[in-house]
């Protein structure tokens, strides 16, 4: 098998490259307090999209910093008693999709909860001095100001605001509520685990996020993580200000959230991804303290992986 990493046998020993903030507990205690304080003034609209099994909903909270976030919310009809829900989470730039792809899980009996990342591609606000979307740079955005208007703070926060939103759904049952995606999606389901432990199951596939300094050493700062190497061109051509730079990104770093999941994983990694190299999922997974298993995929890269879709969902309902 070839290979862009390390052998997998170091994969499983490797705990990351990056540096870990010395207050970082703090910080993220301090974040989520600013999130607790929000009124998140929840509004119910019916969607434009309806079926007969289920019904469809757009739904906006407000989250800190003043942002109405969107989410698509759909519920299965004829089911009175609590039932289950997941959460999911999009790609980098993307948005919550359609609606037609989440009915799979609706006609399972769950509820669905798919999310607009602020200021990517779907309806929710960034409110950093703009209506609108800004779509692109939303790593970088904060490194030049105090580590709490970090963009990627408020989009972790986002996910965890939307997760007690479910749990407080008298349709749902708060012991079976569940967060999966892929890529970005994957990053956002488990700092959404992290965040709001009563997360009982997370599936995040190849997450994105992870241990920037091994990206960067990699020569991989490019397509999905570019923008790391625009800001070094742009704002520090020599490195002067590398450590600092990396340093703060280990805010927003979920290796050093990883340990906070209290719920269930069921991860997937492929070994030949060149946008998320294996070994920065690894350094998040291998912080993990909570029952885990990995599917790896040796073949695969950052890309549609056989099976994953059905060994989540089979995870969801066993």
């Amino acid at each position: 098998m070839p290979l862009i990493d390390m052998p997998l046998e170091q994969l499983y020993e490797y705990r990351g490259r990056n540096p870990r903030p010395s207050d970082f507990d703090e910080y993220w205690d301090r974040a989520i307090a600013e999130m607790r304080a929000v009124d998140p003034q929840v509004e119910l609209v019916p969607g434009s999209f309806q079926t007969p099994q289920a019904e469809c909903f757009d739904l906006y909270f407000t989250g800190v910093r003043g942002a109405r976030i969107h989410a698509k919310y759909i519920r299965p009809k004829f089911i009175t008693e609590p039932h289950p829900a997941v959460l999911l989470f999009h790609g980098y730039t993307g948005h919550a999709g359609d609606w037609a792809d989440k009915l799979a899980y609706a006609s399972l009996g769950f509820s669905v909860l798919a999310m607009d990342c602020r200021g990517q591609g779907g309806s929710s606000e960034d409110t950093g001095g703009v209506k609108g979307t800004t779509h692109h740079g939303h790593i970088i955005r904060g490194l030049d100001d105090h580590p709490d208007n970090l963009l990627f703070r408020h989009i972790f926060l986002d996910t965890a605001q939307l997760a007690g939103i479910a749990l407080e759904l008298p349709e749902v049952d708060p012991e079976r509520v569940y967060a999966a995606g892929a890529s970005q999606g994957g990053a956002l389901t488990i700092a959404c685990a992290a965040l709001e432990p009563r997360i009982r199951k997370l599936a995040p596939v190849y997450p994105f996020l992870c241990d920037y300094k091994r990206t960067w050493e990699m020569d991989l700062a490019k397509d999905a993580y570019q923008e790391l190497k625009t800001y070094f061109r742009h704002f520090d051509p020599r490195h002067e200000r590398e450590d600092e730079i990396f340093t703060k990104l280990g805010y927003i770093d979920l290796q050093f959230l990883a340990d906070r999941i209290r719920g269930e994983v069921l991860m997937s990694v492929g070994l030949m991804d060149t946008i998320c190299p294996p070994s920065t999922q690894f350094a998040a997974y291998n912080r993990m303290t909570a029952p885990k298993r990995l599917l790896v995929y040796p073949d695969f890269g950052h890309e549609w992986l056989p099976d994953a879709v059905d060994q989540t969902i089979q995870f969801f309902l066993d």
